[in-house]
């Protein structure tokens, strides 16, 4: 059973203030993405059991998550200002991320040239939209994703959940934007290498006070949730945030072994993320039956719009290929097509013009 805290701190300004103190430990100690590593930064959990390596961080989560719900007991969330609280973190950079197969030509798929995106029936709207910021997938969507949107990318592992939400977050900070990236799998030194390998410069950002990206145990955040619920939306419109990624979703809803209150708790945590005026990007596993479906099946419920990634092998595909969707998007025209893609150094690309066949 994993014990609810009843403590004054909170989970992201204590996440914060040893960000900043890990920036002047040793470098070797500073990339260890262990769920250890993690605990030391949020005190010892008491029955939680750590894992040695970031790798095996679900599955420490699993073993212990016996049922946790959010306390309202558990103090104001955020004693400083958020803007304040950012204002001296440090940066790292260069790492790795998620991969996919070797890299492909569009030819491999056959171009069909001069061929039109098929698209849904125009929608009439006069919302204000946005580009997601990676290439070919932002032409599937005519006029963008409408702002304030909750997006999720949906897939199995090494379909690039991670980059799509790294390259999310890049295009928007490039246009002058403010930014939080919160992931429960990795950490924070291991998030900002991997996008500033793809070029993203996450440094510079952090040095300006534009973006924030903070590591939390997702038992940590699961015992917080009911607070960070309640203060979100007032932290974001404080620091001004536009894009927001959490990556991922689906361990946090591990952390819940109770159908109901799982679906109750991220529900309440999308709903605060819509009212909090920023457009959201979840990252969650899909379902080992279905692509289309998450691990859970709540998710692609409870979000605007659902980017199914996905492996396709072919009897004839001498080699696997990657593939993305658009599930669906709500108040945008969009295509349905499913077309093939590749994770490249510089992040996903799209091959809009070729076809799967």
């Amino acid at each position: 059973m994993i014990p609810v805290r009843d403590e004054s701190d909170d989970w992201f300004e204590r996440a914060l203030e040893d960000a900043e103190e890990s920036a002047n430990d040793d470098d070797d100690a500073a990339d260890e993405p262990s769920v250890d590593g993690t605990a030391e930064q949020f005190g010892a959990l008491g029955g939680i059991e750590s894992a040695e390596a970031a790798s095996q961080r679900e599955t420490a989560a699993e073993t212990a998550a016996e049922g946790a719900g959010g306390s309202e007991g558990e103090g104001e969330l955020f004693d400083e200002d958020f803007g304040a609280a950012l204002a001296d973190v440090d940066v790292p950079n260069a790492g790795a991320d998620e991969t996919g197969p070797e890299g492909f030509s569009e030819l491999d798929f056959g171009l069909a040239a001069g061929t039109e995106t098929d698209f849904d029936e125009a929608v009439d709207s006069d919302l204000p939209r946005l580009e997601l910021g990676i290439e070919g997938l932002d032409r599937m969507i005519q006029g963008g994703v409408p702002e304030r949107s909750l997006l999720v990318a949906m897939g199995s592992a090494g379909t690039g959940k991670t980059t799509f939400g790294l390259q999310f977050l890049e295009h928007g900070l490039a246009r002058g934007e403010n930014a939080v990236y919160i992931t429960l799998e990795e950490s924070r030194r291991r998030v900002i290498d991997s996008a500033t390998e793809k070029g993203y410069p996450f440094d510079e950002y952090l040095a300006e006070d534009r973006l924030a990206v903070v590591d939390v145990d997702p038992v940590e955040m699961a015992n917080s949730l009911q607070s960070i619920t309640n203060e979100l939306p007032t932290l974001i419109e404080e620091f001004d945030a536009a894009r927001l990624v959490l990556d991922s979703v689906s361990l946090l809803e591990m952390m819940y072994e109770d159908r109901a209150t799982r679906r109750n708790e991220i529900y309440d945590f999308t709903r605060s993320l819509k009212e909090a005026g920023v457009t959201a990007l979840l990252t969650s596993e899909a379902s080992e039956e279905s692509p289309y479906a998450s691990r859970y099946g709540i998710v692609e419920y409870l979000t605007d719009a659902v980017f199914v990634l996905q492996y396709i092998r072919p009897d004839d595909f001498r080699e696997t290929r990657l593939a993305v969707e658009i599930q669906k998007i709500r108040d945008a025209n969009h295509s349905r097509e499913k077309k093939p893609y590749e994770i490249t150094d510089e992040g996903i690309s799209v091959y809009q013009q070729a076809n799967l066949f």
